[in-house]
C-alpha cells in the first residue's frame, strides 16, 4: 500500500505472541512498525523520535496504556492513540476516549477491524470501498462534501509545545463550522471549545439539550471539524420512524428479502460510511430497535435483512435527545449498556433562557439569513420595544421559536424596523416570569391553603389538568401538532399517543 509508507506507528504490548500479530499485520499494510513491551520503554521510543499513532494494550507490567496516554497529553504530543482492552471492559474503553484515545479495541482483537482503525486514526481511505449511497434512503442532512481543505487530524488545533503557544501571534482562525453556533455567552464557548477536542476522535458524542437548542448544528460541526468532513454527514430523527421500517432504513436489505423489496437497498449506517450517523431523539428508540443498534457499534458492522452476510462499518456515532436517558434507564424504557456505549462524552446545549446575553447576535444573524433568502436588503432591525418583550420571554421552544417569531414578525412587518406588535406575543406569556416551557402555555395555579380539599382522584386531576395544557397550546399554535408538542417538549409521536389518551381531537377544537 503505497499511501502508507510514510506513517509510522508504535506498538506496545508485553505478549510477545500478540506484539508479533500486530506488528505482522501493519507490516503488511506498508507502515514502518517500533515496538515496545512495557510503559518505559514504550516512552522512550517516543522520546527518541515522532509517530504518526501509538497502539497500546491497557494492562502492561508497568502501568497501563493511561499513563501513555497521560504523559503523551502533558507533553504536548500530537499522536493519535488506540488503546486495546480486555473484553467487557466498558469503564476501561469509557475511562481511554475521555483521556484523549482515538479509539479503542477489545480482545481478541478481530484484524480487520484493527486495520480499519488504524488506517481511520491516520485518515486514510479504508481497504474495502465505501458502500454507495442509498437511493431513496439518505436522511435529511446526508453527505456534503466540503471545499476546505482539512488537514489529518481536523480543523482544529493540534498539540502544540506550550512556549511556542504562548508567543503565537495571533489565535488560529475559526472554523466555519463553529461560526454557525452564534453567541458569545460564556456556555457557548464551552460548547464550542469541547466540539474542537471530541471532533479529534471516534469517542462516541451524545448532545444533550432541550427541543430547539440546535443540537443539530453540534453534531454537523463535530463532523465538519473532523478529519471527516468530506464524508458523509447523516442525520436521522428516530422517533420519525415507523417502527416496523427500523431495521430495514438502519441496516439495509436485500431484493427478495421482503415483498416489495425489488432491489438492493443500503441503510443508514451503510450510507454514513466513513462519515459520521448522527442519531437524533435517540430517546424514542423502541427497545428491540436498541438492542439492535447496540449490537452494531460493538461488531462494528451489519446485517441487511435478506443477507447472510455482515458488512464492516466505519461511522462515528453522534446521538442528540432532549430526554433524561439516565432516568429513562432506571425505568426500564432505555437500555443500560446503550447508554454507556453512546453517552461516553456529553456535551450539553444550554437553553436560550441561559443565555440571554447571546440573543441580540443571534436575531440579527437570523434577520439577516431571512432577508438574503428573500432577497431583501437591508436586513431588517428590531426595535428597542421589540427587543425588550424578546428579552422578558422564556423561549420554551428555544432558538426554533426565536426563528419562528421572527420569520413571522419579518413577514408581517414588511421590513424596515420590526416593533413589538408583529412578534404576536400575548401579555399572557409574561404573566409569570415566562423562563419555563409550560408557565409560558398556562399559568401556574394558585398556592393550595393548608388544609384545603386534596383532589379525591389524583389520576383524574392530573390528567384534567394535562389535557388543559395541552390545548391551550394547540390553540396558541394553530392546532399544528408538531409546533405544539415542540414548545412543550414533546415530540410528535409522543403529543399524538397524549391527544389519544385524553381524547383531544384538533377538529373538536376549530382546527383541520
Amino acid at each position: 500500500m503505497s499511501d502508507s509508507t510514510a506513517f509510522s506507528l508504535l506498538v506496545v504490548d508485553d505478549e510477545p505472541d500478540l506484539l508479533t500479530l500486530y506488528e505482522l499485520t501493519l507490516l503488511r499494510e506498508g507502515y514502518n512498525v517500533e515496538t515496545a513491551g512495557t510503559v518505559e520503554e514504550g516512552w522512550q521510543c517516543l522520546t527518541a523520535g515522532s509517530f504518526d499513532a501509538v497502539i497500546t494494550d491497557m494492562r502492561l507490567p508497568d502501568g497501563s496504556g493511561l499513563d501513555l496516554l497521560h504523559r503523551l497529553e502533558q507533553a504536548g504530543r500530537s499522536e493519535k492513540t488506540i488503546v486495546i482492552t480486555a473484553y467487557g471492559s466498558a469503564e476501561n474503553a469509557v475511562e481511554a476516549l475521555k483521556a484523549g484515545a482515538f479509539d479503542y479495541l477489545t480482545k481478541p482483537v478481530d484484524l480487520r477491524q484493527f486495520r480499519h482503525v488504524v488506517a481511520s486514526a491516520l485518515g486514510r481511505s479504508l481497504p474495502v470501498p465505501a458502500p454507495a449511497k442509498a437511493a431513496g434512503t439518505a436522511a435529511p442532512g446526508a453527505a456534503r462534501p466540503q471545499t476546505a481543505a482539512a488537514s489529518p487530524s481536523g480543523a482544529a488545533t493540534p498539540p502544540v509545545d506550550r512556549g511556542a503557544a504562548a508567543t503565537a501571534a495571533a489565535p488560529p482562525p475559526v472554523h466555519p463550522a463553529l461560526r454557525r453556533l452564534s453567541g458569545e455567552s460564556t456556555a457557548m464557548q464551552q460548547v464550542r471549545s469541547l466540539i474542537e477536542r471530541v471532533a479529534r476522535g471516534m469517542a462516541p458524542v451524545m448532545v444533550q439539550g432541550e427541543s430547539g437548542t440546535g443540537k443539530e448544528l453540534v453534531a454537523r460541526a463535530i463532523h465538519d471539524v473532523s478529519a471527516r468532513a468530506p464524508q458523509a454527514f447523516v442525520a436521522v430523527n428516530c422517533g420519525a420512524i415507523p417502527e416496523q421500517l427500523l431495521e430495514a432504513e438502519f441496516f439495509g436489505y436485500r431484493k427478495g428479502a421482503f415483498t416489495g423489496a425489488n432491489e438492493d437497498r443500503d441503510g443508514f449506517f451503510q450510507a454514513a460510511h466513513g462519515g459520521t450517523l448522527f442519531l437524533d431523539e435517540i430517546g424514542d428508540l423502541p427497545l428491540a430497535m436498541q438492542s439492535k443498534l447496540l449490537r452494531a457499534i460493538q461488531e462494528r458492522s451489519v446485517r441487511p435483512i435478506g443477507s447472510v452476510t455482515e458488512s464492516p462499518i466505519n461511522a462515528r456515532i453522534v446521538s442528540a435527545t432532549h430526554k433524561d436517558l439516565a432516568t429513562e434507564v432506571h425505568e426500564g424504557r432505555f437500555r443500560q449498556d446503550l447508554y454507556y456505549r453512546l453517552n461516553v462524552i456529553q456535551i450539553r446545549m444550554p437553553p436560550l433562557r441561559e443565555r440571554l446575553d447571546d440573543l441580540p447576535t443571534i436575531c440579527r444573524v437570523v434577520l439577516e439569513r431571512i432577508s438574503r433568502d428573500a432577497d431583501v436588503s437591508p436586513a431588517p432591525t428590531l426595535s428597542a420595544d421589540a427587543f425588550a418583550l424578546l428579552a422578558r420571554y422564556g423561549f420554551p421552544g428555544n432558538v426554533r421559536e426565536l426563528e419562528n417569531l421572527l420569520h413571522r414578525a419579518v413577514a408581517l412587518s414588511g421590513g424596515g424596523v420590526i416593533d413589538a406588535a408583529a412578534l404576536g406575543l400575548g401579555d399572557e406569556a409574561f404573566e409569570e416570569s415566562g423562563w419555563q416551557a409550560l408557565e409560558a402555555v398556562a399559568p401556574a395555579p394558585p398556592p393550595t391553603a393548608a388544609g384545603a380539599d386534596l383532589p379525591s382522584d389524583l389520576v383524574g386531576h392530573l390528567d384534567h389538568v394535562e389535557r388543559d395544557i395541552l390545548v391551550r397550546a394547540l390553540e396558541r399554535h394553530r392546532f399544528n401538532r408538531t409546533a405544539a408538542g415542540a414548545s412543550l417538549g414533546l415530540s410528535l409521536r409522543q403529543m399524538r399517543y397524549r391527544m389519544a389518551r385524553l381524547g383531544i381531537h384538533a377538529g373538536d377544537l376549530g382546527g383541520d
